[in-house]
């Protein structure tokens, strides 16, 4: 009876791969290398985005549904002959804090040691976005991330295009705040929260517009509004979390999911104001990687 079942679910699996083989075959993207670009330092909790953020999702249903090769800087890939060079987790930032402003041989002694601890990381990061064909970032307005900058930067002096997702920001949590402290006629708690808020980067941006300067540097038809994780929450098993309950406030308008499955099709085409017209978006150069079999 046990190899009856063992040998059914191995038929199944056989089943499922061939048909996930087919479905690759003569696409786009189970060609792509793919980097993803975001906020790593400064966001909430460092050890739940790498186990639960937006990467883990995106570089799951890249992997299952294209084939597709994922460059994900929680998850680097190990370089030949150094197998820990680069490798970053959820503490790699604590470094940050024995930095000093001390202007003393000790302090430039401290300096130069710390700036150079993280060199190895910045090397294969930049490397990996050199070695990709695309890059996928999440840029909300509200992180500061240089290196997410230096990433979207370097990929566009490329010409790699860069899908520039821009959530809504909103801080939901201070108006309630506030009106829990205008309840208790507490004038100081609110004049407190005010510089706070002028103070912290608490702005809300509830269309997700993003910076002007990205605008001009990554091109209007990269961008989107979210995710659309919803369709595929089912599927591929993933646990709710603030992403989606975001994502059910404000539908994304233009979801990248469903974008990167039409782009597995074909490539889309861009609008060229000059011409007024859709035109070949020469941007997007896939490589056709030699038959391995």
């Amino acid at each position: 009876m046990m190899q009856t079942a063992f040998r059914e679910r191995s038929d199944t699996l056989e089943r499922l791969l061939h048909s996930r083989t087919r479905y690759m075959r003569g696409r786009l993207l189970d060609e792509a290398r793919v980097y993803l670009s975001g906020p790593m330092d400064f966001v909430a909790s460092r050890e739940q985005e790498k186990r639960q953020g937006w990467r883990s999702r995106v570089g799951q249903f890249m992997r299952e549904r294209f084939g597709t090769t994922l460059y994900d800087p929680w998850n680097k890939p190990e370089v030949l002959g150094m197998p820990h060079y680069g490798k970053e987790d959820e503490f790699s930032a604590q470094v940050r804090e024995q930095w000093t402003f001390e202007d003393s041989e000790e302090g430039d002694r401290k300096r130069a040691e710390i700036s150079v601890h993280f060199w190895p990381t910045f090397h294969i990061d930049l490397r990996m976005v050199d070695t990709s064909d695309f890059l996928i970032s999440y840029v909300p307005t509200n992180i500061y991330s240089v290196g997410t900058v230096h990433e979207i930067a370097t990929a566009r002096l490329q010409r790699k295009p860069v899908l520039m997702v821009c959530p809504p920001v909103v801080f939901s949590e201070v108006a309630r705040l506030e009106e829990h402290l205008k309840g208790r006629g507490d004038e100081e708690g609110l004049a407190l929260l005010k510089q706070v808020v002028e103070r912290a980067p608490l702005k809300e941006n509830l269309r997700g517009t993003p910076s002007l300067w990205y605008m001009a540097l990554v091109d209007g038809h990269y961008f989107f509004d979210g995710f659309g994780f919803a369709p595929y929450l089912e599927e591929f098993g993933w646990e709710r979390g603030h992403l989606d309950a975001l994502e059910e406030r404000f539908p994304p308008r233009r979801p990248l999911l469903p974008y990167l499955e039409r782009l597995n099709a074909e490539i889309p085409p861009r609008w060229d104001n000059e011409q007024k017209a859709y035109v070949e978006n020469a941007e997007w150069l896939i490589l056709d990687q030699p038959d391995e079999s």
